[in-house]
C-alpha cells in the first residue's frame, strides 16, 4: 500500500510536471483574436463603468470563463458588485483667477481639468493659492514641503508639481534617483493635501512630468469620472476641487501675482523651501451631471491539486474598462474602444484560465488561481482598489497578483519587463522561467514616469501582496509587421486614450500567446513554490507584507 502511494504521488508530480513544460498548445490564436476583436468593438461602446457597453463586457467576459470551465469566484456568482457615483462635469465651466495684476478665467479642457471628491453635483469655492512644491511631507527623505501651522492650508487653494524632487549629486537616491516614488503621484499629492484640510489642488501638467501629453488628460477628463460610492460614516479627508492646468495655463496664473512657475520651480527642488501665499484668489463654481451607477469586478477560478495548498490563491488581473463614449475626434469617431488598453490583456488572462480549467485536477499545479477583471482602472484604479479592501479570496491566502496591461501584438520577442518584481522573492521565479525560454528580463525602462503605480497590481502591493505588472519588451526576434510597429511606437502620443486605439486584422496573435504562455509559466512556479513570495525587508511594501504574514 506504501509503495502504490509512493508511485501514485509521482505519477501525479510527473503529471504537474509535464504540464509545466509544455502548454503553448494549450492557447488558441483564432480565441485570443476573436475575445480582442469582439470586447473592443463598437458594440461594447468603449466599456465605460456602468454603461451598457461595459455590462455587456462584464457578461462577456463572465460567460467565456463558464465555458471554459472556470468556477465563479464569489460564491455561485463570477460578479463582485461595485457602486459608484459618476460625474460628469459642465464643458462650459471657467477657472476664475484674481490678482495683484487683475482678473483672468482659464477654459474647461483646454487650460484646466476639474473634478470634485465630495460626490456632490455643486461646488462653489472660493480660496487663496499657495504654491506648495511637490506637496510632500516625507520624514523618511527630512523632506516637509508643508512648513508653517496646520492651519495655514485649511480652505486653501495648493498649486503642486508632480513627481519627486530630483536627486542632487550629493543624495543620488533622493526620492528613490531616477525612479519614482509614490509621493510623486498625483494621486498622493491629493490624498496630503486633502488631510490638510485643503479646498481644492492644481496640479500642473508638463509632458515631460506625466511621460503623455495633455490630450490624454482632456479624453480622460472630457466624460464621466466615476468614484466608489462613499458609505454613510466614511470619514476619509476629500477634496472639494480636484484639478490640474496645463504648464502655460500655470505659468500665466502665477504670473497674475508678478510670479514665475520656472523660479518657484526652481525653489521647489530644495529642503529649504518654503509655501508661496501668491495673494492670487481662485473662484470655481464646479456644476456636473451626476448619476449612481454599478459596475462589477469580475471574478472566477481554478482550484490546484495539492489539498493543502489549494487554499492558496496566484492571482491573475487585467482591468476590462476603458473610456466609454467621448469627446469625438476629427472623424467624428468618439468611441473609445481600448483595444490594446486593455481588451488585449483580458484576452490573454481568459486564455491563462482556460488552459488551466481544461487541464484535470490532479494534473494542475500545487495552489489555485484567481482571475480578477476589474472594472474602473481607467478611473484611477478603482476596482482593483475597492477588491484590495474587500477581499475575496483573504490577503493571507493571496501568493502573487500578476497583472495584464496590454499584451504583445507586433511581434515575439525575446525580452519581457516585470514590472515590481525585483521588490519581492518573486523575481527569482520569473527569472527561472525565463531561463528556460533563453529570454531576457529587463528593468523598468523609464523609472522616472512611475508606472509601477499606474495599473491594478499597485492596490495589491499596498496591502502587502508580491504584484508583478508583466509587459513584453521591444527586442523582436523575426522583426516586427510594419503597421503594427508603427502603432506601437506612435501608441503614447497618438493611441493612448484616444479613438484610434481599435484592433486591427494585422494584430499578430502567436505574439500574445507567446506572452500569455510566458506569465502563466511563472504564475505555476508561484503555485508550485514550497514557499509563498514575500516582499524584501528593503522594500516599502515589506511593512504591509509582514502585517498580512506575520
Amino acid at each position: 500500500m506504501k509503495k502504490l502511494l509512493v508511485l501514485l504521488s509521482l505519477a501525479s508530480l510527473l503529471a504537474i510536471a509535464a504540464f509545466a513544460q509544455d502548454y503553448t498548445s494549450r492557447f488558441s490564436e483564432a480565441k485570443m483574436r476573436d475575445r480582442v476583436k469582439t470586447l473592443s468593438s463598437d458594440a461594447f461602446e468603449g466599456r465605460g463603468p456602468g454603461t451598457p457597453g461595459g455590462q455587456k463586457a462584464a457578461k462577456y467576459i463572465a460567460d467565456q470563463m463558464r465555458s471554459a470551465g472556470v468556477l465563479p469566484g464569489n460564491g455561485k456568482s463570477f460578479f463582485q458588485p461595485i457602486d459608484f457615483i459618476g460625474l460628469k462635469v459642465d464643458p462650459n465651466t471657467q477657472l476664475k483667477v484674481s490678482g495683484a495684476k487683475g482678473e483672468k478665467n482659464y477654459r474647461f479642457l483646454n487650460d484646466f481639468v476639474a473634478s470634485t471628491g465630495a460626490q456632490k453635483a455643486s461646488i462653489k469655492t472660493t480660496a487663496e493659492v499657495i504654491f506648495v512644491g511637490y506637496g510632500i511631507d516625507a520624514p523618511l527623505y527630512k523632506w516637509n514641503d508643508y512648513k508653517g501651522s496646520a492651519n495655514d492650508f485649511r480652505g486653501k487653494y495648493l498649486m503642486i508639481l508632480v513627481n519627486d524632487p530630483p536627486a542632487t549629486k550629493d543624495e543620488p537616491d533622493l526620492f528613490g534617483g531616477d525612479a519614482l516614488t509614490y509621493f510623486g503621484r498625483w494621486t498622493y499629492k491629493y490624498e496630503e493635501a486633502a488631510r490638510r484640510g485643503a479646498a481644492g489642488v492644481i496640479l500642473v501638467h508638463t509632458d515631460k512630468s506625466a511621460g503623455y501629453g495633455w490630450n490624454v488628460i482632456r479624453s480622460s477628463n472630457g466624460s464621466w469620472r466615476y468614484e466608489i460610492l462613499r458609505t454613510k460614516g466614511d470619514k476619509t479627508p476629500y477634496l472639494d476641487v480636484r484639478a490640474w492646468a496645463t504648464e502655460d495655463a500655470a505659468g500665466k496664473i502665477l504670473e497674475q501675482a508678478g510670479l514665475s512657475l520656472k523660479e518657484l520651480t526652481k525653489a521647489a527642488k530644495s529642503r529649504d523651501f518654503k509655501p508661496v501665499k501668491t495673494g492670487l484668489t481662485v473662484s470655481l463654481d464646479l456644476e456636473s451631471e451626476t448619476k449612481h451607477v454599478s459596475s462589477p469586478n469580475v471574478v472566477g477560478r481554478v482550484l490546484g491539486s495539492d489539498p493543502k495548498l489549494r487554499s492558496q490563491y496566484v492571482v491573475y488581473s487585467a482591468h476590462y474598462d476603458h473610456l466609454g463614449v467621448g469627446e469625438p475626434n476629427k472623424d467624428g469617431d468618439k468611441i473609445y474602444n481600448g483595444a490594446y488598453d486593455n481588451a488585449s490583456g483580458v484576452s490573454a488572462v481568459l486564455g491563462i484560465a482556460e488552459a488551466l480549467a481544461k487541464v484535470p485536477i490532479k494534473q494542475r499545479p500545487k495552489r489555485s488561481f484567481y482571475f480578477l477583471f476589474p472594472t474602473a482602472e481607467e478611473q484611477g484604479l478603482l476596482g482593483a482598489e475597492y477588491y484590495s479592501r474587500h477581499p475575496l479570496v483573504p490577503l493571507a491566502k493571496t501568493a502573487a497578483n500578476i497583472n495584464l496591461d496590454g499584451v504583445n501584438f507586433v511581434g515575439k520577442v525575446d525580452d519581457f519587463i516585470a514590472l515590481g518584481a525585483n521588490r519581492s522573492s518573486m523575481i527569482d521565479l520569473i527569472e527561472e522561467a525565463a531561463k528556460e525560454r533563453k529570454f531576457t528580463i529587463k528593468d523598468d525602462p523609464d523609472p522616472g514616469q512611475g508606472f509601477f503605480f499606474r495599473s491594478d497590481h499597485f492596490p495589491f502591493a499596498k496591502v502587502g501582496v508580491p504584484a508583478v505588472n508583466f509587459s513584453h519588451g521591444d527586442h523582436f526576434i523575426a522583426g516586427a509587421n510594419k503597421d503594427a510597429g508603427k502603432f506601437l511606437s506612435d501608441y503614447t502620443e497618438k493611441y493612448y486614450h484616444q479613438v484610434g486605439d481599435e484592433y486591427h486584422d494585422w494584430w499578430n496573435m502567436s505574439a500574445m500567446v507567446q506572452e500569455a504562455e510566458f506569465a502563466l509559466s511563472f504564475g505555476i512556479k508561484i503555485a508550485n513554490a514550497p514557499k509563498v513570495p514575500r516582499y524584501k525587508a528593503t522594500d516599502e511594501f515589506s511593512a504591509p507584507d509582514r502585517k498580512r504574514l506575520p
